[in-house]
């Protein structure tokens, strides 16, 4: 519940400070980077035990994946804001996001996780959410990388 909450959060407030001249997809961008910041960071502090017991057992070395996966939503949500990484680095949150999400049906289905947000249909639809949002900042910036603006969108679809 903690990330959807930072990401809302963060999102809004980003938004609000702007007075709204803050494109939505940037305020979106700066809550993605503090959801992964916040969900990176677990990997290594508080929940890193709970996260290991997560990884399904096929998979080998459970503490290298939970660090590897830390690393890479911790860099991820920086390189959110570096320009020229931007669009890779939501593409491959993205992609981080589909891949770890065996480990959320593992741990729903075998009941490592107690509360009602880490059951199999909250967590899909969490799951879902946070891809979401995720897929909006890849859009957007890979758009921006590639030049094309949304008032120059508009004009080469009415031609």
């Amino acid at each position: 519940m903690e990330p959807l909450l930072a990401l809302l959060a963060v999102t809004a407030a980003v938004w609000a400070l702007g007075r709204n001249r803050v494109p939505f997809a940037t305020a979106l961008r700066a809550g993605v980077a503090a959801m992964f910041l916040l969900t990176g960071a677990a990997h290594f502090i508080g929940l890193r035990e709970e996260l290991i017991s997560m990884v399904p057992p096929a998979l080998p070395a459970p503490e290298l994946l939970v660090t590897a996966t830390g690393v890479l939503e911790l860099g991820g949500a920086v390189a959110l804001f570096v320009p020229r990484l931007a669009a890779w680095a939501a593409g491959g949150l993205a992609l981080l996001l589909i891949a770890m999400f065996p480990a959320n049906v593992y741990a729903a289905q075998a009941g490592i996780v107690d509360d009602w947000w880490s059951q199999l249909w909250p967590r899909t639809v969490l799951q879902l959410v946070f891809l979401a949002a995720v897929t909006t900042v890849f859009v957007d910036r890979w758009r921006a990388r590639s030049g094309v603006t949304t008032s120059a969108r508009r004009r080469s679809l009415q031609a």
